[in-house]
C-alpha cells in the first residue's frame, strides 16, 4: 500500500472555529479525500464522501472536516460528556505522529456535537478495553461541530504546545484519519485501512508535510487544586480535611515529558462497578486516576492474559479494602531518545491505617527494532515501613518481534526479590514465558508456554496465579458468508493446561465458542462447552459464611450471549451462563440496557442474578448485583452523573455516587462529589468485607499555561 501524503497550508490568522467551513481560509488547503473501508468491505471506497483540510499558524494546527452524508437524518449524535466512549455515535478521529517515529501518536476524536475524547497510541497498541487508543491522556484543544443538510462538519484547533512540538524547520508528521458511520457500522480510513491494520497501526499512517517556521510549542502546564471534604469511614469519627496540591507538566524537549505531582488527590475519579468474584483468582480492575493514566502505555509489561509486571493500582490503593492511601508526591519522565522509549516514575505514599509509608520507583525502557518490534526491560523497587516486608524488587526483560506483518513472537523473563525470599531456589522466584501468534482476516492462532515459580511475588504488579507451568493454545476461524445481516462468523477453541511446578493438577480448561457479528453492531457469543478442572488449596470465600473447601473439582459450564444492534437509541445485552460449579451448580443471568432519548440525557441499567446450589451448609442462596446510572448534560461543559449500585452479598447492599462536573475552561474543572458505599473496589481473591464510606467533596482545579 503506497504511502499517502497531505499538505498543510500556512495562514496568518486562525480560521473561524464555529463548526462550519464557511470561512474562506479553508479554501486555501487542498482537501484530503479517498477514504477507504476497513469495515465492512475491506479496501473498497467509502460509501459516503469525506473531506479534511489542514491549516496552520505559528502556534497551532487546524482541521476542517466535512463528513458528507446522503441521509443526514440517520446521523447518530448523543454524547455530550468529554472523555466518554463515542462508540454509539458517528465520530471522526485524527491521528498525529508528531515525532514521525512510526511507533506512537496522539489521537483526537469528536462526534457531530463537537464532544471531545483524546488519548495516546504507544507501540501500536490499542487500550486494554479494546478501543483505538488509551484515553488516559488529556490534551488542551478546541472543537465545534454542526449537523448540516448534507452531513456534518467540524473545526478543530490543536496548539503545538499540546503536542509538545517545538521544531520550527520544515517538518514531517505521521497522519491518519478515521470516520465511523454508526447506522452502517462502517469504518473508513485514509490510510492503513486493511482490516489487520486500522488506525492503531502508526507505521502504516500517511504523512503531513508543509509545516515550517512555527513558534515554540513546548508544553508547560501548572495545575493546582483545592479540596474540601467530609469523610467518614465505618467505625471511625468523621474528618473534615481542607487540602490542596499541584500537578505540573513540562516538555523537556519535543520527545520528553516530565510530570510532577504534589499531595495528589483523586476525588474526581469515577467509582468502580462493584465486582462479585466467583473465582479463586484476583479481580483485574482498570486504573482510572489521571496521574497514572497519562502515558501509561509506556510502562506496559504484559506477561500473559491480564497479568502485568507493573500495575499502578497497587500504588495509593489498599489491595484488600480498596481504600485510598495518601500520596505525598511523585514524578514521571516519559518519552523517546532516538529509538529508545523511556519511562521513569517515583511515587511516595504516607502511612494510612494498616498501610505503612512506602516509596515506589519504576524504570521502563524499550529499544525499537523495526515496525512493531522491540526489546525492553523493566525494574521496580518498592521500599516500605513494614519491618517484615521492607522491600520488594522486580526486574524483567521482554521482546516483541513481528515477521511478515502477520506473525508475532512475544517473550519475557522476570524475577522478584523480597525479605521473605531473597533469592529462593532455582526458578522459584521467576516468571518465564514465550508465545507465537498468527493473525489474519480468516485465522487467528496462538501457542503459549509460561512457567511461574511459587515464590514469584511482584507486589507492584498483577498476577492471577503463581506456582504454575502453563501451556495454552487457541485457534479462531473467521468467515464472512454472504448471509443477510451477518458480517462475520467465528469459531474458536482453546486449551489451557496449568499444573503446578511439581506437575500436580491445578488448573485445566478447554472451551469451544461460536460467535456471530451482525452488520448493525449486534452479536451473539456462545460457549458450546467450557470444561474446568480446578484445585482449591485455600478455602474460597464465596458468600457470607459459605466457603468452598479444599479439593480437586471437575465441572462444565455453557454460555449464551446476545447483544442488540448498536444503531438504536435503546440497546441491550442478555447473558446466560449455567452448569456445574465446585460440586454443585451455578446459574448466572445478566441483563444490561442503555437508553439515550436525547443528547442531554441517558440512562443505563444492569442486573445480575447468581443462583448457587452447593452441597454445603447454607449452600443454596442467590446474589443480586444491580446498577443504575443516569447522566444529564446541560451542555458539553456542565454534566451531572449518578450511579446507584446494589450488592446483596454485603450487609449494606446499596452504594451511591453523585458527581457534578463543570469544565469551565480547557483542562480546568469544578467538581461536587457525593459517595456513600465504597469508592474503590478490592482486587483481592474471594470477597473480603468492605469498609463503608460516606464522602462529600468539593474540588476546584485550574490549568495555567503560558
Amino acid at each position: 500500500m503506497p504511502s499517502r501524503t497531505a499538505e498543510a497550508a500556512r495562514i496568518d490568522r486562525p480560521p473561524k472555529l464555529d463548526g462550519t467551513l464557511t470561512d474562506p481560509l479553508w479554501e486555501q488547503a487542498k482537501p484530503v479525500v479517498d477514504f477507504r473501508q476497513k469495515e465492512p468491505y475491506e479496501g473498497q471506497p467509502a460509501t459516503e464522501k469525506t473531506e479534511v483540510r489542514v491549516l496552520y499558524t505559528r502556534h497551532a494546527v487546524y482541521f476542517g472536516i466535512h463528513c458528507y452524508d446522503s441521509q443526514p437524518s440517520g446521523i447518530v449524535a448523543t454524547e455530550l460528556r468529554r472523555d466518554v466512549s463515542q462508540d454509539l455515535d458517528d465520530h471522526f478521529e485524527i491521528l498525529i505522529d508528531s515525532n514521525h517515529d512510526r511507533r506512537g501518536a496522539y489521537v483526537f476524536q469528536i462526534n457531530p456535537l463537537g464532544t471531545q475524547i483524546d488519548g495516546l497510541i504507544v507501540e501500536e497498541h490499542s487500550s486494554q478495553e479494546g478501543t483505538d487508543f488509551d484515553p488516559g491522556w488529556d490534551g488542551v484543544w478546541t472543537s465545534e461541530a454542526s449537523i448540516t443538510h448534507d452531513g456534518w462538519t467540524a473545526t478543530i484547533e490543536i496548539p503545538f504546545s499540546t503536542l509538545n512540538f517545538t521544531q520550527s524547520k520544515q517538518v514531517l508528521w505521521g497522519l491518519n484519519f478515521k470516520r465511523f458511520i454508526r447506522r452502517k457500522n462502517e469504518q473508513d480510513l485514509w490510510s492503513a485501512y486493511w482490516r489487520r491494520f486500522g488506525i492503531t497501526k502508526v507505521s502504516q499512517a500517511g504523512d503531513l508535510s508543509g509545516i515550517t517556521d512555527i513558534g515554540s510549542g513546548r508544553l508547560f502546564i501548572v495545575k493546582p487544586y483545592g479540596l474540601a471534604t467530609y469523610d467518614k469511614l465505618s467505625g471511625q469519627n468523621p474528618k473534615f480535611p481542607l487540602t490542596g496540591g499541584v500537578d505540573v507538566k513540562y516538555g523537556l524537549s519535543s520527545n520528553l515529558l516530565l510530570n510532577l505531582t504534589g499531595n495528589t488527590d483523586f476525588a474526581d475519579t469515577d467509582v468502580d462497578l462493584e465486582p462479585f468474584n466467583i473465582t479463586p483468582f484476583k479481580v483485574f480492575i482498570p486504573e482510572k486516576r489521571q496521574f497514572f493514566l497519562e502515558n501509561a502505555g509506556v510502562f506496559n509489561f504484559e506477561i500473559g492474559d491480564q497479568d502485568q509486571l507493573f500495575f499502578s493500582r497497587q500504588i495509593g490503593i489498599d489491595p484488600i479494602t480498596g481504600q485510598q492511601v495518601p500520596i505525598n508526591g511523585g514524578a514521571k519522565l516519559t518519552g523517546t531518545l532516538g529509538r529508545l522509549e523511556l519511562g521513569v516514575m517515583d511515587v511516595d505514599t504516607r502511612s494510612s491505617g494498616p498501610n505503612p509509608y512506602a516509596n515506589y520507583a519504576v524504570v521502563r525502557a524499550k529499544e525499537s527494532l523495526w515496525p512493531g518490534s522491540y526489546v525492553g526491560l523493566m525494574g521496580i523497587d518498592k521500599r516500605s515501613g513494614n519491618l517484615q516486608d521492607s522491600f520488594n524488587q522486580t526486574g524483567g526483560i521482554d521482546t516483541r518481534l513481528v515477521f511478515f506483518k502477520d506473525w508475532f513472537v512475544d517473550a519475557h523473563a522476570a524475577g522478584t526479590q523480597s525479605p521473605q525470599n531473597p533469592s529462593g531456589g532455582p526458578g522459584s522466584s521467576n516468571d518465564v514465558g514465550a508465545s507465537l501468534a498468527y493473525r489474519s482476516n480468516w485465522l487467528d492462532g496462538i501457542v503459549e508456554k509460561r512457567k511461574i515459580g511459587p515464590n514469584f511475588n511482584p507486589e507492584v504488579g498483577f498476577i492471577e496465579r503463581v506456582d504454575s507451568d502453563e501451556t495454552y493454545a487457541d485457534l479462531t476461524f473467521k468467515a464472512r458468508p454472504r448471509i443477510s445481516g451477518i458480517r462475520e462468523l467465528q469459531f474458536e477453541g482453546f486449551v489451557l493446561h496449568a499444573p503446578d511446578t511439581h506437575g500436580a493438577v491445578s488448573t485445566q480448561e478447554w472451551q469451544g465458542t461460536f460467535r456471530a457479528d451482525l452488520n448493525n453492531g449486534g452479536y451473539t457469543d456462545d460457549d458450546i462447552a467450557d470444561v474446568f478442572t480446578q484445585r482449591i488449596t485455600t478455602p474460597l470465600h464465596i458468600y457470607k459464611s459459605v466457603f468452598i473447601p479444599n479439593g480437586l473439582y471437575h465441572f462444565a459450564r455453557h454460555q449464551i450471549t446476545y447483544g442488540s444492534g448498536q444503531d438504536r437509541r435503546f440497546t441491550y445485552n442478555l447473558f446466560e451462563r449455567f452448569g456445574g460449579y465446585y460440586g454443585g451448580t451455578l446459574n448466572e443471568f445478566r441483563v444490561r440496557a442503555n437508553y439515550r432519548p436525547t443528547a442531554k440525557f441517558s440512562v443505563a441499567a444492569s442486573q445480575t442474578w447468581d443462583r448457587f446450589r452447593l452441597p454445603l451448609p447454607n449452600g443454596n442462596f442467590a446474589v443480586v448485583l444491580a446498577s443504575l446510572q443516569g447522566n444529564y448534560s446541560f451542555n458539553r461543559f456542565l454534566t451531572f452523573t449518578t450511579l446507584i449500585q446494589m450488592d446483596t452479598s454485603n450487609n449494606q447492599a446499596v452504594s451511591a455516587n453523585l458527581r457534578l462536573r463543570y469544565n469551565y475552561r480547557p483542562d480546568s474543572d469544578f467538581y461536587v462529589i457525593y459517595n456513600v458505599g465504597t469508592q474503590f473496589a478490592s482486587i483481592a481473591p474471594s470477597n473480603p468485607p468492605e469498609l463503608r464510606e460516606t464522602r462529600f467533596a468539593i474540588k476546584y482545579t485550574y490549568s495555567w499555561h503560558p
